[in-house]
């Protein structure tokens, strides 16, 4: 599959479908408009997968899981091997995300597309693409192929998952470093100067987010990544869980399933997956708004605006785990609730 392939296979939002939902909307007895963005995103899936009678029955998060090799700049508080501690946690219900997860009825499915160290309950055959990324500091991160293998598990796995019955599909990620390839990623493609969408990660001092600014600056001016050629830009500065994720995304666009974005990691794999494919926007749907300097920016970037505000910088799909309960909640509304002719009182009318 090639990314002209997508863009012939990948199709905008079922417009039809969308003013089907609408309307609905208008005839459920309540006052207009009152669930707000709730309304909007029961529409927006109407949309995306063709039809105004739809269900989330199983609904799933993927974890892309990789390790980066520009930790060894020291742009970290913590050491590669927590990438590995956590992606084992989280087959063990023993990661925040899996118990909030088992909450929410989500299935969690850890993604081992690049970590340093195999994990037997996470690293399965065929979708680890390398052992972690290469220090961007001194060459690029990894090669183009590497980045659309990347792009093509994460394409298949929406696929194998919407087989399987899946029809809203979560993001999440575990990578010490990400916060760092991701800053860059999307320094460049926002044409933003590396201090506005860099903070501080897992926990870093004022100190040592100057140093990870510095890094990435430089890394920037050796690599001179093409801002037009999202490939080129994440074979350089990225890593895998992102290019993984971009695949996540495209593959809800190509299979219509909705995915949602859960923060900055997550955010900017959706940029990249929409400059791939401009149509693939219409499948994302958004959560919260990250605590990274970059969040919002990406969020308005993607038109999209949060349905939580909770200031959660966890990661890991936490965000986006946490937004399904509520969408079902708007979604069950939408199917259930009696119309103003079935309990014969007058419609509200639109004011002007």
């Amino acid at each position: 599959m090639t990314i002209e392939i997508l863009r012939e296979q990948i199709h905008p939002a079922d417009e039809q479908s969308m003013e089907l939902a609408k309307a609905r909307w208008m005839s459920v007895a309540k006052p207009l408009f009152s669930l707000g963005k709730l309304e909007d995103a029961v529409i927006r899936m109407a949309g995306m997968k063709r039809t105004a009678d739809y269900e989330l029955k199983k609904k799933g998060l993927i974890i892309m899981c990789a390790d980066n090799g520009v930790v060894a700049e020291g742009v970290t508080q913590t050491g590669q091997e927590v990438t590995a501690v956590v992606a084992d946690n989280f087959t063990h219900n023993a990661a925040s995300t899996s118990i909030m997860a088992n909450v929410a009825g989500v299935d969690v499915f850890p993604v081992d597309i690049g970590m340093v160290t195999d994990v037997p309950s996470v690293t399965k055959a065929g979708k680890k693409v390398a052992y972690g990324t290469k220090n961007f500091a001194e060459e690029p991160a990894m090669t183009r192929e590497e980045v659309w293998e990347a792009v093509e598990t994460g394409i298949q796995i929406v696929k194998e998952l919407s087989e399987q019955g899946y029809s809203i599909l979560a993001t999440g990620e575990m990578g010490i470093g990400n916060t760092t390839t991701s800053s860059a990623v999307c320094a460049v493609l926002l044409g933003k100067p590396v201090p506005e969408v860099t903070g501080k990660g897992a926990g870093l001092t004022s100190k040592g987010v100057e140093h990870k600014i510095h890094v990435i600056e430089d890394a920037i001016a050796l690599h001179q990544p093409d801002p037009g050629d999202v490939i080129d830009v994440l074979s350089k500065i990225g890593g895998l869980d992102i290019a993984g994720l971009t695949g996540v995304y495209l593959g809800g666009a190509l299979y219509h399933v909705p995915i949602v974005i859960d923060g900055f990691i997550s955010s900017t794999a959706a940029l990249c997956a929409s400059r791939m494919v401009p149509a693939s926007a219409d499948y994302m749907m958004p959560s919260h708004v990250s605590g990274e300097p970059g969040g919002q920016m990406l969020l308005e970037e993607l038109h999209v605006s949060p349905l939580l505000i909770c200031n959660m910088c966890l990661g890991e799909g936490s965000g986006a785990v946490a937004v399904i309960p509520v969408l079902e909640m708007g979604l069950e509304v939408y199917r259930k609730m009696s119309t103003f002719d079935d309990i014969q009182i007058e419609k509200y009318k639109v004011l002007k």
